[in-house]
């Protein structure tokens, strides 16, 4: 029989969720503002700006969809089915900032290698 394991955190931590869209050209970006904005229209999240360069630990061109813990089931199956070419990078948010882009992650498409230095001095 196993050994009863302690689990560190609740689900209840997790306060919302964010998909990156990642890209890097005109045309992955045309397609990030596509399936941006069907997902703004079929669901309440908040669509961030489309960054033409890699910004903070992303490795890419990106644009953030920032949305609320509870339509995680909703919003992840339908990014998984609609996102065209898009890599998307879907991390929780606990206001851990290396935990949610390091543990509390989900990849839909290929995953890529985050730069994740800028999280060194939250230590």
């Amino acid at each position: 029989m196993a050994t009863p394991h302690a689990f560190r955190h609740d689900p209840a931590i997790i306060r919302y969720y964010h998909a990156h869209l990642y890209y890097e050209d005109a045309a992955g970006l045309a397609e990030a503002r596509r399936v941006a904005a069907a997902a703004a229209e079929r669901f309440a999240l908040r669509v961030g700006r489309f960054h033409e360069r890699p910004v903070g630990p992303h490795p890419l061109w990106s644009c953030q969809l920032s949305f609320a813990a509870e339509q995680f089931g909703e919003v992840v199956p339908w990014l998984a089915l609609n996102r065209g070419d898009l890599d998307v990078f879907v991390h929780v948010g606990t206001d851990d900032d290396r935990f949610d882009h390091t543990q509390g992650v989900i990849w839909l498409g290929r995953s890529h290698a985050l730069d994740l230095s800028l999280f060194d001095d939250a230590r």
